[in-house]
């Protein structure tokens, strides 16, 4: 027979089923949850088949990128000449001081200057400017956009090829334009003549890098929420003090590391230049890459691997410097 005591706890067990079912609604029963899966446990063999499979990238990495790193650089301090294999002693900086007393060296530095900063400039006011047109809607947007994207597929030595065939000063597109508006009056010999040559190449090398500036910044717009826009124009904001205010605030940071990026590429960017002139006339459009190979091309592989340290140096210089001075800004802005 059953208990007083027994009888209690079963009406208590009733009365706890029943308010249970009564707090779901009474319609479904109450699920039990599956613990969720333990994460496999890091053992010696996991780690020895993880090495096992990352040793090839690892060492054709090693092998194709680290260790002709290192060799090249211990022979910017050693007399490493084509011509004399026997002798490839050390010479500490010896290398370093025949660069800076060479004669070119002063060209080369400031038509690097040239280059770089005559070309990132208008690329990044074109290339913004463009990048504001596409991200309007408008028919045949899309085809816009593969036409102006179109240059950035292409080898920057066919794009020297070509701009050479467009400043031929015999049967060059550039001078029959020219001439066609009234211009000038006669062909103009512009990668001939020392005064005209380096500015071809500089024209050449912003047209084919407007590309770059117009795909990320466009991509950095298309981020920014239209609520924005909307907010200002309630407020009666006009075009520029939007752009100023609401558009170049808020992808800053994509256009610093644009920059940042672009100024690396062109300072080692010899493609079009050799495309084009050579480096000639007479040294006249050479830039710090396009000399470092024509040196090794002479077999002065020391001369060339200092020169190429001081390159590697001077774009580490410059990026520490310009992503300090832009992290300061941004921390600066309320």
């Amino acid at each position: 027979m059953p208990t007083a005591s027994t009888t209690t706890s079963t009406t208590q067990t009733a009365k706890t089923a029943s308010a249970g079912a009564s707090g779901n609604g009474g319609s479904r029963p109450v699920r039990k949850t599956r613990p969720g899966r333990r994460k496999p446990e890091f053992t010696a063999r996991r780690g020895f088949l993880i090495s096992l499979f990352m040793a090839p990238a690892a060492i054709f990495v090693a092998v194709f990128t680290y260790y002709p790193m290192i060799a090249g650089s211990q022979m910017a301090f050693r007399h490493w000449n084509l011509t004399d294999l026997t002798d490839t002693s050390w010479v500490g900086l010896q290398n370093f001081r025949d660069v800076f007393a060479d004669p070119a060296w002063g060209t080369v530095l400031s038509n690097t200057a040239i280059w770089v900063f005559g070309s990132i400039v208008p690329q990044l006011v074109i290339g913004f400017a463009l990048a504001l047109w596409l991200r309007r809607r408008f028919r045949f947007r899309g085809l816009y956009q593969a036409l102006i994207f179109f240059p950035w597929a292409i080898s920057g030595f066919l794009i020297g090829i070509l701009f050479r065939w467009m400043f031929n000063s015999e049967f060059g597109v550039v001078n029959d334009l020219l001439q066609k508006v009234g211009l000038i009056d006669e062909p103009v010999a512009w990668l001939a003549d020392p005064k005209t040559a380096m500015f071809a190449v500089v024209v050449a090398n912003i047209w084919y890098g407007v590309t770059f500036f117009t795909i990320m910044i466009l991509a950095a717009l298309q981020s920014i929420p239209e609520e924005l826009y909307e907010a200002s124009a309630l407020d009666g904001a006009g075009k520029v003090r939007t752009l100023f205010q609401i558009t170049i605030p808020y992808i800053r940071v994509t256009l610093a590391l644009t920059v940042l990026l672009r100024v690396i590429w062109i300072f080692n960017f010899p493609d079009l230049i050799f495309g084009m002139t050579g480096g000639g006339p007479n040294n006249e459009t050479h830039i710090v890459t396009t000399w470092m190979i024509k040196i090794t091309q002479q077999g002065d592989y020391g001369r060339a691997s200092a020169l190429g340290l001081i390159v590697v140096a001077t774009l580490l210089v410059f990026a520490v410097f310009f992503l300090l001075a832009t992290r300061e800004k941004r921390e600066v802005k309320p």
